[in-house]
C-alpha cells in the first residue's frame, strides 16, 4: 500500500485533457509557432512525457518556459492492488483530495480499462456499491484521460504502442454515469482517440449508460463509440426499483433510443447488461420478455453473474438459472454470453467500485496529493 503525502497546490495549468485547440492557444500566448503544438501533442500522448526536460525536439529555452507556465499532471495512486486473476485496481487521487478508481482486466486477446467518469454517483442502483456513495463531483476532462495515461504508466506502454498493447480497450463502466458528465466525458475520449496520440480506436471504446435517454443519440452521432445499457429488468416496475433513473426515462423511451442509436448494425451491436440476482430477475419468462423487449435492435446481451459487496441486498443467481437464461435467449439469435467475474477478491468487478470521498464543506481548500518518499 502506497503512502500519499498532501503538498502545496501547484498553481500552473494543467496540459492534460487540452484539446488540440487549446492545447495552440496556450502555446501562442507563449509566442510559439503553431507546429510547436503538434510537438508537444506527441510527447504528451504518444510518448507519455511529464517532464519537459524530456521532450528533446523542443528548444532547451522553450522547454524551460513551458515548465515556468505548465505541468503534465497524473492522477496520483492511493492504492494498487493486484488480483488473483490479474486483475489490477488502482484507487486514484486527484488534486483536491477526492478518489476514484480504475481496473485494468488482462485477457488473452485483449486489455481493457475500466474508466470512472464522476466522484461517486447519484443514480443509487440497487445493485451496485457505488451507487450507495453519493455524488461528490464530475471528473473533469483531464482527469479522465489521466485515467488512461496513468494506466499506460503502470503497464510500461511508452511510447504508444500500435501493436501487441496490455491495453487495448476502454469502457467507461466504472464509478458514475458518463452521460451525466458528457461534455469532459467526450472531451477525453476525443483526446484518446487522436490518431497521434493514444490512438485507440473508437470500436475499442464502450461507453454504459443506465439510461440517460436525451444524450443518447448525441453521443452516437458526435462519438461513434461502442453503446452499452445497463438494463438489468425487463419490465418498469422492477427496473424502477433496480435501477430508480427509469422513472424519468422508462424502458419503452429506452428502448426507442436504442433502436435510433447512430450506427447500430448487426456488426456493431448494442451491448445490453443484465446483471443475475437470484429470484429477483432471473426466470425463464423473464428471458423470454427480454428476446421479446430487444425485436429489433442490433443487439447482444451480457449476463453478469452478482458481486457481492458489504451489505448487499442481493444474492448471485444460481449457475443453473444464468445458464437457463443464457439458453433462451441464444436460441432466439442474440448473443449472450456469461461475464467471468474479475477481480472479486479485490472488489474490482462489475458493480464493486467504490471510495471513500465525500462532500467537502464550502470554503475549505483542496490539497494538491503526490505519492510519498
Amino acid at each position: 500500500m502506497s503512502m500519499i503525502a498532501e503538498v502545496a497546490v501547484d498553481p500552473r495549468q494543467d496540459l492534460i485533457g487540452l484539446t488540440r485547440e487549446e492545447l495552440a492557444a496556450e502555446l501562442a500566448i507563449l509566442g510559439a509557432a503553431p507546429f510547436r503544438a503538434r510537438q508537444l501533442w506527441h510527447w504528451l500522448y504518444h510518448r507519455g512525457a511529464t517532464d519537459f526536460a524530456a521532450m528533446t525536439t523542443l528548444a532547451k529555452d522553450f522547454r524551460a518556459e513551458l515548465d515556468r507556465h505548465y505541468r503534465v499532471g497524473r492522477p496520483a495512486v492511493a492504492v494498487g492492488q493486484t488480483s488473483s486473476d490479474g486483475t489490477r485496481k488502482w484507487l486514484l487521487r486527484f488534486g483536491d483530495g477526492q478518489e476514484a478508481e480504475c481496473v485494468h482486466i488482462p485477457e488473452e486477446d485483449r486489455g481493457t480499462l475500466c474508466v470512472s467518469s464522476q466522484v461517486g454517483c447519484t443514480l443509487n442502483c440497487r445493485f451496485c456499491h457505488t451507487g450507495t456513495q453519493l455524488l461528490v463531483r464530475n471528473l473533469g476532462a483531464g482527469e479522465i484521460v489521466g485515467q488512461i495515461m496513468l494506466a499506460r504508466d503502470q503497464l510500461g506502454e511508452w511510447p504508444s504502442p500500435q501493436e501487441d498493447r496490455q491495453l487495448t480497450n476502454i469502457v467507461l463502466m466504472g464509478m458514475g454515469e458518463p452521460l451525466y458528465n458528457y461534455e469532459n466525458v467526450a472531451k477525453a475520449i476525443k483526446i484518446a482517440m487522436d490518431g497521434e496520440g493514444l490512438s485507440v480506436s473508437k470500436r475499442k471504446i464502450t461507453l454504459s449508460t443506465a439510461g440517460v435517454v436525451p444524450m443518447i443519440g448525441q453521443c452516437g452521432a458526435e462519438l461513434g463509440i461502442n453503446l452499452a445499457i445497463s438494463l438489468h429488468a425487463t419490465n418498469d416496475e422492477l427496473r424502477d426499483q433496480l435501477v430508480p433513473l427509469n422513472k424519468k426515462y422508462p424502458l419503452a423511451e429506452l428502448l426507442r433510443a436504442c433502436r435510433d442509436y447512430p450506427g447500430a448494425h448487426n456488426a456493431r451491436r448494442i451491448t445490453f447488461e443484465y446483471v443475475m440476482l437470484k429470484g429477483i430477475n432471473d426466470s425463464p419468462a423473464e428471458a423470454r420478455e427480454l428476446v421479446r423487449l430487444l425485436a429489433g435492435i442490433p443487439a447482444k446481451v451480457n449476463l453478469i453473474p452478482f458481486n457481492a459487496w458489504p451489505g448487499a441486498p442481493y444474492e448471485c443467481s444460481s449457475d443453473a438459472a444464468i445458464r437457463e437464461f443464457s439458453d433462451i435467449v441464444f436460441a432466439a439469435g442474440y448473443s449472450a454470453p456469461v461475464r467471468t467475474p474479475r477481480g472479486r477478491d479485490i472488489l474490482a468487478a462489475c458493480g464493486q467500485l467504490k471510495s471513500d470521498s465525500i462532500r467537502k464543506r464550502r470554503g475549505e481548500r483542496p490539497v494538491e496529493t503526490a505519492l510519498a518518499p
